[in-house]
């Protein structure tokens, strides 16, 4: 197959143009690992690259998606061979390189992970980047000893990929979830997945106070701004917040005395620079310990390559419940 599908993105000066193409193989960017792409997904930097809502692409023109899997077709790393499942998400892939929007991709070996056994690719992109950063979140959470006899922990943002499936690997590790959402229309939904509290942005005061009473042993913050200042202020005793987001702003106004009076950390999550041994090990557990119990209710939707267009508005729009995975040259769960 040296003729391919593609939805490729363009930037044209302060303007995008994005859409389905053909293009050949030689096109690609370089890497050792050719990958015919069976499953993708849809993230919010992805909607932002797609629409210029943001400056994600760092070339004037792009193959789109920040995930993919699929299986080996050719790779000059001893690594992998013809056949093999791999896993790509962050790494660069459509913000550097050609994305998982495609057919096929190439990429470097270092960031191509082979398939965990148990996981299919259309399982591998159920959880993507956005539950590859949930269980990063989780696994250094429990790294500075968060534990469930703490106390509840906070998923803020909790509707979206990051936060549902975070909600949802917490609560099959023994913790008490609280989730935290700008929709009342989920909380069942949020409940289906494992917390034990749903709570409204609008119902929340947030204080002012340098400190306030103490709410959670630890948070998931999706969104960044004033929301992360008040769980730094509501936090217990050397407990930890990851920080993933800004949908909610990038500034972060708030004081010391959480962090010297009560031992509150502020845990930064890279997804994208994980190292290659920390994200074998992030996806190994994916398939274990933190696999999500309830892929099936996250994904609330699935398109194909011709139907991506339609998609990113809605993420730009926080108007999105769960996952949306791109169906490339896989098959659904009822083998259509």
């Amino acid at each position: 197959m040296n003729d391919f599908r593609a939805y490729r993105i363009h930037q044209e000066g302060r303007s995008v143009r994005a859409g389905l193409e053909r293009m050949s193989v030689a096109a690609l960017t370089e890497g050792e690992v050719l990958v015919r792409v069976q499953w993708s997904d849809i993230n919010f930097k992805d909607a932002l690259a797609a629409t210029g809502a943001g400056r994600i692409l760092r070339r004037p023109s792009l193959n789109g998606g920040i995930d993919a899997a699929g299986r080996v077709v050719d790779s000059s790393d001893p690594r992998f061979s013809p056949g093999d499942e791999v896993v790509i998400t962050g790494g660069g892939l459509g913000e550097t390189l050609d994305g998982g929007f495609a057919e096929l991709l190439r990429a470097p070996a270092d960031i191509v992970i082979p398939l965990p056994e148990g996981l299919s690719a259309r399982d591998a992109m159920a959880i993507g980047t956005a539950g590859f950063t949930a269980a990063l979140a989780v696994h250094q959470l429990q790294r500075m000893g968060q534990r469930p006899a703490g106390g509840p922990i906070a998923v803020t943002g909790a509707t979206g990929g990051v936060g549902s499936l975070a909600i949802d690997m917490l609560a099959g590790l023994g913790f008490e979830v609280h989730a935290v959402t700008g929709k009342a229309a989920a909380a069942d939904y949020l409940r289906g997945l494992g917390a034990s509290e749903v709570l409204l942005r609008d119902d929340i005061d947030p204080g002012s106070r340098p400190l306030e009473s103490i709410r959670f042993a630890g948070a998931v913050d999706n969104l960044g701004g004033a929301w992360l200042a008040w769980l730094t202020r509501c936090t217990g005793f050397f407990g930890s917040i990851a920080s993933i987001g800004l949908a909610a702003g990038a500034g972060l106004e708030t004081t010391v005395m959480p962090f010297i009076l009560r031992g509150v950390n502020l845990l930064g999550i890279n997804s994208v620079e994980t190292p290659r041994a920390l994200r074998v090990d992030i996806w190994t557990r994916l398939a274990e310990d933190l696999r999500p119990r309830h892929l099936e209710d996250i994904v609330t939707a699935e398109v194909g390559l011709d139907g991506l267009g339609a998609c990113f508005e809605a993420y730009l729009a926080a108007g999105v419940v769960g996952r949306t995975l791109v169906r490339i040259g896989g098959e659904s769960p009822d083998g259509r």
